[in-house]
């Protein structure tokens, strides 16, 4: 059995540092930290990087899609407060500047911006000789958007009776490749490759689309990334709010399965790791959910988030994730 502390990740230290990260800046918190611009908006603000997805990419020699995942794992924590993706930033380290490898990844850059529909405004590229290994490099980004102070998605509406949506993910996104690195051999890893490379999905423009068509039914949005469903969804339940989820709801993509197989890892230890196929939850009030059309819940789910599935509920208990 292979576990994410033993290949380098330490998933509750982590956790330990933002707690003591909040006792320095309290107002550090959510998905994205909010900034007042004036009496009616509220600056979104996220940074984040690819982390060792890049190995794969080196080791593949494909460089066009990281800059896209770079791009993901900003605008999707920006989104989940409900802003607009405005800019972005991108910083590019490496030992020494390959032109026809830089861009590359800045073309990915671009077209994850095309993709949030927001704008590359800028950059840094530094060359660190000594630092980086030679061939190797890293993507670091930022980016701020715009939410009205009336409209901001913080989960403090989400209450028991409400619908868990699911918005399918393109594969294992940016997260968890440090245990996938331990697990795979280089043969299995070039193998897969491909796969495992598939940029991390963008979910602006629905998400941002079934905001306008129903304002007032999303009561909360979780971007699950590193930390997977136990960890990423009680960041915005409410204390009397409990999340259940049914893992039959979605089938789950083969990769996930095969390295779970392959290193034995236990299922609850594959859901805080992996997103498992759910890239993003949507908490919707059904009762509002109700007035969009006329047909079953599901359909109605359906026409106001696209391939989305109904994957659980909110109950009263305890808050925190659980899977059955």
């Amino acid at each position: 059995m292979v576990t994410y502390k033993q290949a380098g990740v330490d998933i509750d230290k982590g956790n330990l540092f933002v707690k003591r990260i909040k006792k320095i800046a309290p107002v550090i918190g959510g998905f994205s930290g909010l900034y007042p611009l004036d009496k009616k908006h509220y600056l979104s603000a996220s940074s984040d990087g690819v982390g060792t997805k890049l190995k794969l990419a080196f080791l593949l020699n494909k460089h066009n899609t990281v800059g896209v995942d770079l791009v993901a794992m900003n605008v999707n924590d920006v989104i989940c407060c409900g802003a607009k993706p405005l800019f972005f930033l991108d910083y590019f380290a490496c030992s020494k500047l390959d032109l026809k490898v830089a861009e590359q990844i800045i073309k990915g850059i671009n077209e994850g911006c095309c993709q949030a529909d927001c704008i590359l405004l800028g950059g840094e590229t530094a060359e660190m000789p000594g630092f980086y290994h030679e061939g190797e490099y890293d993507l670091a980004g930022f980016t701020v958007g715009l939410v009205e102070k009336n409209k901001v998605i913080d989960g403090r509406k989400i209450k028991p009776g409400d619908l868990i949506i699911g918005l399918p993910s393109s594969g294992l996104h940016s997260n968890g490749f440090s245990l996938v690195r331990k697990i795979f051999s280089k043969k299995e890893l070039i193998k897969y490759g491909e796969e495992l490379l598939t940029p991390t999905k963008i979910y602006v423009k629905e998400i941002l689309s079934a905001i306008r068509r129903q304002p007032s039914a999303i009561s909360g949005i979780v971007n699950i990334t590193g930390g997977g469903f136990y960890d990423n969804i009680p960041r915005i339940l409410p204390k009397n709010c409990q999340a259940v989820i049914d893992k039959k709801s979605w089938q789950v993509p083969e990769i996930f399965r095969i390295i779970q197989d392959k290193g034995k890892i236990p299922e609850k230890e594959m859901f805080r790791i992996f997103n498992m196929g759910v890239g993003m939850v949507i908490i919707v009030d059904k009762f509002t959910l109700n007035r969009f059309g006329s047909g079953l819940i599901s359909s109605r789910v359906h026409k106001l988030l696209k391939n989305s599935v109904i994957i659980g509920k909110i109950v009263s208990g305890k808050q925190e994730v659980k899977l059955i």
